[in-house]
């Protein structure tokens, strides 16, 4: 027996994601509920006590902001700064950590700084940006908890502009750390880093054929392969990949331009050398390198020596100051396609001047040719872009401005509204991207409105469903959508087929009268009617509950709705509801993962929130599937009780349909979808359904059916600290 058979551990048997014993590995099928589970208390050192909203307004950002500047220009011998200024290695950190961020599902991006951990941290597009955090880790150590990675990484490159020249638009703290990496952000199913494009789109000539929700034409990229279309240069095929990448982090044209040319102002690519000498990535780098990677054996970290990208250059003659360079070398020269050191496709200038050159980024004594990537060709390739290249060229004023605000709204998409924003520098215009929405009216008396709703004639299931439909739109990934605002009754979503238009329009005709006549918001209404519903519901059960409510939710208006932006929100199903609006290949209890993870429930949140809506009568279009209860419109917890009784057996019917059937003769009971059956056949659901069904907690469900409830309508409440016990 060798020693190692004798050791009691088992080796790898707990840590291993690939070991044979895994569920998953057993199980493939299986539905996995770590979705729901991600950054719960285990994982968060801090406490339930720890707010960082209130310890980031104890900070002294005079005080960070001037240890910030000090660093750029603190050469630090381990990893020496180009050009004495570390500006282009901090901006590439922020821009890299914002710019993981789509449109599509709101995750990614800045917030909670996951470029912390893997896979993020070991992207090959997202080389070297370990040095960067680590040359911030003295200034981090230094204010401690007052200020999170999160912020600090974006702050870092906000001061880098700021000290190479550019007047930014401001900047915003309020991005709290996590603590575990996000496993379950689907970045594209390849096995390999820079697979070929082909993995991701249908049609690789058509960039809008790119799978949802992915807006990087490869695994391990942030937006573009700089070379070109899986390494072949052609600036019109990248033109068009780099215009479908961008308006999938929710950026237009003039956008795009800005920031791949505020981008490419300063700094520089790094490929001077042989690539495969590099070191392995920090997750797969030895215990030795101390969670960095890419280190090359010999230790050298000099810009003339160090390989990022494999692109080499630079692409402006000051790489440290804030200018129009970048739009002088692309209309001065003719650029024609050398290789790099490295291997790597780039374009270089014809006949360049040499006083044009930059100098090296390590040795003052010897000027270099200035480079292109494949993207930048394309802002002068692209009819578009060649257009607002010109315009920019002409009026740097112009352009300055643009970038800051391009460079404002990529660092901070994905923070939700400005009530979540804190600091000195957070700017006073209110921007439509933010989806502004007024303050709303607290002076009114509730009581009086709420009796107005109860005698309106309005179902229980119309008033639940017309709740629930305007506030299940919003995201916890990038704190989007949400009952606050009632662009439910706004285009686009007031035609939404998930949003029933018919008995919508119905219920607000109902509503918008009374709100109006009280002196309430149409947000506060459609909120009161829904808790109305859900305590009637209760009482009808037996129980008397009163859901809190607090006022406040403000109307928000067409002038402050970018329609085309909320496009993205609209629901394509609806498990609560048992909906959906097309056949999908996703079965539908993934997708209600999917979506009660982007609403920030847990599994038994779900749960209790399934159980209760089908008993409510709320399905979509009052279909009756999952209904299990004779007592529609009774909160009751038949649901659980008739979905756990071994009396009866489920027999398929279609892809999505089930009926239910009396094991003894055969009637047919109900009749039911995936998601519905799924709390029967999860072990985890079914644990949570059975704890419902039980005849000792049928108040329970009650109660805790009220909270989920209380969750769902409050989460975009960023104005109240918590949402109240119910």
């Amino acid at each position: 027996m060798t020693n190692a058979s004798k050791c009691p551990v088992l080796h790898g048997g707990i840590t291993a994601n690939q070991h044979a014993n895994a569920n998953g590995e057993w199980w493939p099928k299986s539905l996995n509920l770590d979705i729901l589970h991600q950054h719960d208390t285990k994982t968060n050192p801090m406490g339930e006590h720890y707010d960082y909203k209130k310890q980031v307004q104890t900070l002294d950002f005079v005080a960070l902001k001037k240890d910030l500047h000090a660093l750029m220009t603190d050469v630090q011998d381990w990893w020496p700064a180009d050009w004495g200024h570390y500006g282009g290695l901090m901006i590439r950190m922020a821009w890299h950590s914002a710019g993981s961020y789509r449109l599509a599902d709101g995750r990614g991006g800045a917030g909670g700084g996951n470029i912390r951990f893997a896979p993020l941290n070991s992207w090959p597009d997202n080389a070297n940006i370990d040095k960067a955090r680590r040359l911030l880790w003295p200034i981090k150590k230094k204010f401690g908890n007052k200020i999170s990675w999160a912020d600090l990484i974006i702050l870092a490159g906000n001061i880098a502009y700021e000290s190479m020249g550019l007047k930014t638009f401001g900047f915003a703290f309020g991005r709290e750390d996590i603590w575990h990496p996000e496993k379950d952000v689907y970045w594209g199913a390849e096995q390999e880093w820079l697979a070929p494009s082909e993995n991701r789109y249908q049609d690789l000539a058509k960039p809008e054929s790119l799978e949802n929700p992915l807006g990087a034409t490869h695994m391990g990229l942030i937006y573009v392969n700089p070379e070109g279309v899986n390494g072949q240069p052609d600036p019109l095929k990248t033109a068009a990949m780099v215009r479908e990448t961008f308006a999938r982090m929710a950026m237009n044209d003039e956008e795009t331009v800005a920031l791949a040319a505020g981008g490419h102002t300063l700094g520089k690519c790094h490929g001077n050398g042989d690539p495969s000498i590099r070191g392995a990535e920090p997750e797969g780098a030895n215990i030795e390198e101390q969670g960095l990677g890419w280190n090359k054996p010999d230790g050298t970290a000099k810009a003339s020596q160090a390989i990022t990208s494999g692109l080499e250059g630079a692409w402006t003659t000051h790489p440290t100051q804030w200018d129009n360079g970048y739009f002088y070398m692309l209309f001065t020269y003719d650029w024609a396609l050398q290789k790099s050191p490295a291997g790597a496709w780039q374009w270089e200038p014809i006949d360049i001047k040499e006083e044009d050159k930059p100098l090296d980024a390590s040795d003052p004594s010897k000027r270099c040719n200035p480079i292109m990537t494949d993207a930048d060709m394309a802002m002068i390739k692209d009819p578009v872009y060649r257009k607002i290249s010109e315009k920019f060229y002409n009026n740097p004023d112009y352009f300055a401005d643009v970038f800051a605000r391009a460079w404002f709204k990529l660092t901070h998409r994905d923070m939700g509204p400005k009530a979540c924003y804190f600091g000195p520098d957070v700017p006073a215009e209110d921007l439509i991207w933010q989806d502004p929405i007024p303050a709303g009216n607290t002076n009114y008396n509730v009581e009086a409105l709420k009796q107005n709703i109860a005698e309106s004639g309005l179902s229980v299931a119309h008033m639940v469903a017309t709740a629930w439909d305007s506030a299940r739109t919003f995201r916890a990934s990038d704190k989007r959508g949400g009952a606050n605002g009632a662009r439910i009754r706004l285009a686009p979503q007031k035609d939404w087929p998930g949003n029933e238009p018919e008995r919508l329009a119905k219920v607000l005709n109902v509503l918008g009268p009374l709100a109006k006549a009280s002196g309430a918001s149409l947000a506060d209404t459609i909120v009161l009617a829904g808790n109305l519903a859900v305590e009637t519901a209760a009482k009808a059960a037996g129980y008397d509950i009163e859901i809190p409510f607090t006022p406040g939710r403000g109307d928000a208006s067409d002038e402050m709705t970018d329609a085309e932006s909320f496009d993205v929100l609209e629901p394509i199903h609806d498990g609560f509801r048992n909906w959906l609006k097309q056949d999908y290949k996703v079965p539908a209890e993934e997708l209600l993962l999917d979506r009660a993870q982007l609403m920030g429930l847990s599994a038994h949140e779900v749960t209790v929130l399934i159980g209760g809506m089908r008993v409510l009568g709320a399905n979509h279009e009052g279909n009756e599937q999952g209904v299990f209860t004779d007592r529609v419109g009774a909160l009751s917890n038949d649901f659980f009780v008739n979905l756990t009784d071994m009396r009866y057996a489920w027999q398929p019917t279609g892809d999505n349909s089930y009926e239910l059937r009396e094991r003894k003769t055969g009637d047919i009971q109900w009749t039911a979808s995936r998601v519905d059956l799924v709390f029967g056949s999860n072990s985890i659901l079914r644990a949570y359904a059975e704890l419902y069904a039980q005849d000792d907690n049928a108040e329970k469900l009650v109660h805790d059916f009220a909270a989920a409830w209380t969750k769902v309508m409050n989460a975009d409440r960023f104005d109240i600290a918590t949402t109240p016990s119910v």
